[in-house]
Order: structure tokens, then C-alpha cells, then sequence
């Protein structure tokens, strides 16, 4: 087989997503939830043919693929080379449904032919364990049951039952229709149904990209990116996990492989804050609601991360049963990092409620409340930030005073004085700006590196480290200020490889790493277009626009000399990057409308 690569579409409807390749084989699919144990694997199996489902055309010589325009659902079309055409259409239904979000843990295949007589095999390969096939299974007159344990996955279809248990080839002269999920009978007529929840679900995101906000430049792309951030968003609880997939390695041999299928509170920050501008408020409201199950009464034991279910163990372990993304394992199941001091988990959550008392748009906005659920973080932020942690990068051999740390602190407690003298309270305005002046001084003060010419990584140190390119951004200094600009200046200078931008090249538990931060690239981007030099900043950022692979989607990471996407999948943080970067960049409707720019 080929190498693997992460050309991977992914639908999804904010309770369960899968990932799709080119071919339109699913290959991703963890289930009741986005941390559950994955129904299909093989993006994870190396050379193994387990845990995936496909559709295989009789000598097939082309493919196509895409998403169905403003929508989270692929259409791909496979050809032989006698005429014969097939579509393949796949989606999660989604859609209003008696007043609330029909979002259940199914997926919908429509498998049509276009044109000729196209023949076909149907191979539908369950896992369980991570890993281990699927052997035990039962069929109906219309449906099979794979037995993971006690918990059967149902795929019901109209195709052959026997032609599909057996993957026989047949000709399709007529639409088959799967649907894959848990053991739910199937009311009403199939193909009626997987028709209109198509069209409902088509509906449901042409509306929901029509009530979307931003500015005249790369409109097609800050939709994917929306959309594909808006998948990441596990609605039932409010969290947003980081990205849908474990172990996908952040370069060739690393050893760097990490579950992300988890809420980051920096992540879900950065999520939150790029949905915000483009008018997507509702996930931050979903958000606050899961932070404040985590945070009430519990203001110093705040970790770094959580399940979609807060209460979760994520204890880290390795799927022994799967050999990795093109067989470079480990596959680790869990995150150790959610033991580790990241003191800017603080900073974040307070400066992604911060819109809910701002923003006009929203039905229920902060109030008094609310704020007393924040000020004990803040209270937190205040007695660590100017103690050592593991950092930004979740280092794992060592602590430090990290600077991002440091600044995302004093961010929250900045945010926190803005909050109350919004809300009318000037004590707690003037106690909340006292400590933020004095965190601020500190970090400007112990941070400078004076023979680095540049804010360092960590307090004392000589390395530099791209997270200090966002100090201007959270406010904590003047974009113009001379050590933030030699700071990016430095940083472009050391960190930069070419266009790609790495996050520090000092090495670490690991080594030196060797593949460039998707996000640090965006974050230089912003800091470039601050500080004057636009025409490089657009230049970067249009080349930033090609690493995107066929359906527009980003990973975590990029190797500075293949260009080849490495790290887990869809990576908020990039996608994220994405948007905030591409409305710095545009131009406004006026621009073009009023001025009669092209």
C-alpha cells in the first residue's frame, strides 16, 4: 500500500466524526464519542486492512472528492474505464428537529451510480479495543450487528446483506443507503430517510455558514475552517477538544504521538475566540457552561485539559493492538499532561468568558455571578504566575517560569478588572488592577533578555520561543514597542525556517524538534502585520493558505523541507490560527464595495 497521508476530509455532527479519505474510505470513526473507542482504525493500523469502511469500483482509474459546498458533507465520485461512474455521499445528520439539534452517533452513506454499470464490493471492517477486529456478528433482514463486547455497532442498509457480509462485487444499477451507528433500530422507510436527513443536514449548514460575520478576502476558506472548528465542538457537554485523533506523530520517528481528543483549556480558548469573530458565539456559550461545571468550587485544582465528560480519567496508556500512522507507533490512549502546572489554563478560561460580558449579541449575558465564579481563577493566576511550570508546550522533564505562562496570568487578572468596572464595581476593579500591574511589571521586567535583544522563552533563559509573539496581541505590551518589535524580529530570525516558523529549536524531552507549529507561523504572521511589515506578513499567510491538503483542512505540524502535513487531525489550534489571521489580513466589505476596489 501506499504511504499514508492526511488528505482526510471530516464530517461529523458535534456528538461523533469520522474521516474520510480521497478514495471515500472511512478510516477514523470513534464511537458513542469523539474519545471513544474507534469502530474504524485503520488511519492508525500501518500495514494492517482492519478497522475501515470503503467502497471498491472494478477497475477504477479516477477519483474525485470534496465537501458539498458550505457543508459538512463529502461527495466523492469514482470511475472505471468503461463509463461506469459511482457517488459515494457522507455525512452525520444534523439538524433542528422539534425545536432542539438532531445530532445522533451515526453516520450516513449513500452509495448512487451516475453512469454505466458500475461494479462493486462493499467492505465494512469493525474494530474494537483499539485495534482488534471485529469477529462475532448477527444480521437482521436488513441489518448486521458487529458485536464490540456487549455493545453492537448496527450498520442498516438496502444493499445485499449477503453481498456485504461476504464482500462480494456486484453491479449497482440502483441507490444503496447505509447508515452506521449504535444498536437503534431503523423507523421508517430507509431511503426516504437518509434523502431528507441529506437535505436537512445540507439546509442546517447553509444557514448556519449564512449567519457567519467576516470580511471581504478568503471567504472559502475561514468557512471550512468554521465549520471544521464547529465539528470539534462536543455539544452535549460544551467542550472542544483539540483535534479528533491520537498518535498521528508530530514528525517522521519523533516519538512525539499524544491523544488530543480532549478539551485543552488553552485550545478551546483560541477555538472560542476565532468562532467570536466570525459570529459563532454559541460555542462559547456551550463552553462557559462546561467550564463552569469544572471550575466551580474548584478554582485550585484546575488541570490543563479534561475529557468531553469533565469527570473522565485520562490516564495514559498504548494501544498495543495498533501499530501506529504509517506503523510509527506508539498509539497512546489518554494524556499524562493532564498532571502536569500550566499556569496559563487560568489566563484562558477567564479571557474566553470575558466576551459573555461584552458582547451585545448574546440572549444572556455575564453578570455579577458569573464574575465571582472567575475571581477565585484569578486568585490562582495572581499566586502562580511567577511560578514554574511545564508550559505552553507541556515539557515533561522539566519546569520553568514560562513567559506565556507568566502573561497569560496577568491577561486574566487584567480581563477580570475590565469585567468589573464593567459590571459597576470599582473596588474589585481597582484590587484586580493593582495585582495586573504588578504581574505585568514582572514578567516585562524578568522576561527581557537583554542580550538576546528579545522577550526569552522562560524568565532567565537564553532560548527564544514563538508563544512570546503573542505578548502584543493579549495587550500586555504595545505592538510598537521596541523590545516587542526586536522580539519578532528575533524570532524570525531564529525560529523561522523558510515560511514555516518552529516553536523553539532548543532541544527538549525529546531532542530538537524537527517539524515547524502549524499556529506559530499564523501567530509571527499577526505579529509581522503589527509591527509594519504587511506585505511580508500577506505573503506568508497566502503561502500558509497551500499547506491546506485537498479539502482545505490543516493538521498540527509541517516539515520544513517536504511540506508534508504531520501531527494530529483537524488541529483546532491551526484552523483556529487560520481564521483569526485571515481578518487581520482582510480587507473590510467597504473596502471594495465603497472604495471600488477589486
Amino acid at each position: 500500500m501506499t504511504e499514508s497521508s492526511l488528505d482526510l476530509a471530516v464530517i461529523g455532527n458535534g456528538r461523533t466524526a469520522a474521516l474520510v479519505e480521497p478514495s471515500g474510505r472511512i478510516v477514523w470513526w470513534c464511537l458513542p464519542r469523539y474519545d471513544g473507542d474507534p469502530v474504524f482504525c485503520r488511519l492508525l493500523a500501518g500495514t494492517e486492512e482492519k478497522g475501515f469502511t470503503d467502497v471498491v469500483l472494478d477497475g477504477q482509474v479516477e477519483s474525485r472528492s470534496d465537501y458539498m459546498r458550505n457543508t459538512a458533507i463529502v461527495v466523492t465520485e469514482l470511475a472505471d474505464g468503461n463509463g461506469g461512474t459511482v457517488r459515494i455521499t457522507d455525512f452525520a445528520p444534523r439538524f433542528q428537529n422539534y425545536g432542539r439539534i438532531f445530532r445522533p452517533p451515526q453516520l450516513v452513506r449513500i452509495i448512487e451510480p451516475i453512469a454505466g454499470m458500475p461494479r462493486i464490493t462493499i467492505r465494512f471492517r469493525t474494530a474494537h479495543r483499539y485495534g482488534v477486529p471485529v469477529t462475532t456478528r448477527s444480521s437482521g433482514s436488513n441489518h448486521i450487528r458487529f458485536w464490540r463486547d456487549d455493545v453492537p455497532v448496527r450498520l442498516t442498509t438496502d444493499a445485499p446483506l449477503s453481498h456485504v457480509e461476504n464482500e462480494a462485487s456486484f453491479v449497482l444499477t440502483r441507490p444503496v443507503h447505509m447508515v452506521f451507528g449504535t444498536d437503534e433500530p431503523f423507523e421508517g422507510t430507509l431511503e426516504s430517510t437518509c434523502r431528507e436527513f441529506c437535505d436537512r443536514t445540507r439546509d442546517y449548514w447553509m444557514e448556519w455558514v449564512r449567519r457567519l460575520a467576516f470580511s471581504i478576502d478568503w471567504q472559502d476558506e475561514i468557512i471550512r475552517a468554521g465549520i471544521t472548528l464547529k465539528l470539534c465542538n462536543f455539544e452535549e457537554t460544551g467542550a472542544i477538544v483539540a483535534a479528533l485523533t491520537t498518535s498521528i506523530p508530530e514528525g517522521p520517528g519523533s516519538g512525539r504521538n499524544w491523544d488530543y481528543r480532549y478539551c485543552w483549556m488553552r485550545d478551546a480558548f483560541f477555538v472560542v475566540h476565532a468562532l467570536n469573530r466570525i459570529g459563532a458565539t454559541r460555542t462559547m456559550e456551550e463552553f462557559i457552561s462546561y467550564i463552569l461545571s469544572i471550575a466551580a468550587g474548584r478554582a485550585d485544582q484546575i488541570r490543563p485539559l479534561y475529557g468531553v465528560v469533565h469527570t473522565d480519567t485520562l490516564e495514559e496508556r498504548s494501544a498495543e493492538a495498533l501499530a501506529g500512522f504509517n506503523g510509527d507507533g506508539p498509539v497512546r490512549i489518554g494524556n499524562a499532561a493532564v498532571h502536569q502546572d500550566q499556569h496559563d489554563v487560568y489566563g484562558s478560561i477567564i479571557m474566553a468568558a470575558t466576551p459573555m460580558f461584552f458582547d451585545r449579541r448574546l440572549p444572556k449575558p455575564g453578570d455579577a455571578a458569573l464574575f465571582r465564579v472567575l475571581e477565585p481563577l484569578g486568585e490562582q493566576a495572581a499566586r502562580l504566575a511567577l511560578e514554574p511550570d511545564a508550559g505552553i508546550w507541556e515539557y515533561r522533564g522539566r519546569k520553568r517560569v514560562h513567559t506565556y505562562s507568566a502573561a497569560m496570568c496577568w491577561a486574566g487578572c487584567q480581563r477580570l478588572e475590565a469585567i468589573a468596572a464593567h459590571l459597576g464595581l470599582p473596588e474589585r476593579a481597582a484590587y484586580w488592577g493593582e495585582i495586573a500591574k504588578g504581574i505585568g511589571e514582572q514578567v516585562l521586567q524578568r522576561a527581557w533578555n537583554p542580550k538576546r535583544k528579545a522577550f526569552s522563552a522562560a524568565f532567565g533563559s537564553n532560548d527564544l520561543d514563538a508563544s512570546c509573539l503573542l505578548l502584543a496581541e493579549i495587550g500586555l505590551i504595545a505592538p510598537d514597542d521596541p523590545r516587542f518589535v526586536s522580539t519578532v524580529e528575533e524570532i524570525n530570525r531564529e525560529l523561522r525556517r523558510d515560511f514555516h516558523v518552529m516553536r523553539y529549536v532548543a532541544a527538549d524531552d525529546f531532542g530538537a524538534p524537527e517539524t515547524a507549529f502549524l499556529i506559530c507561523r499564523f501567530w509571527l504572521i499577526d505579529a509581522m502585520w503589527e509591527i509594519g511589515r504587511r506585505d511580508e506578513a500577506r505573503e506568508m499567510f497566502v503561502d500558509a493558505l497551500k499547506l491546506r491538503n485537498c479539502y482545505g483542512l490543516l493538521s498540527e505540524d509541517v516539515h520544513p523541507v517536504t511540506g508534508k502535513l504531520w501531527g494530529n487531525f483537524p488541529q483546532t489550534y491551526s484552523m483556529s490560527g487560520l481564521i483569526l489571521t485571515a481578518i487581520k489580513l482582510s480587507r473590510s466589505w467597504g473596502d471594495r464595495y465603497w472604495r471600488g476596489s477589486s
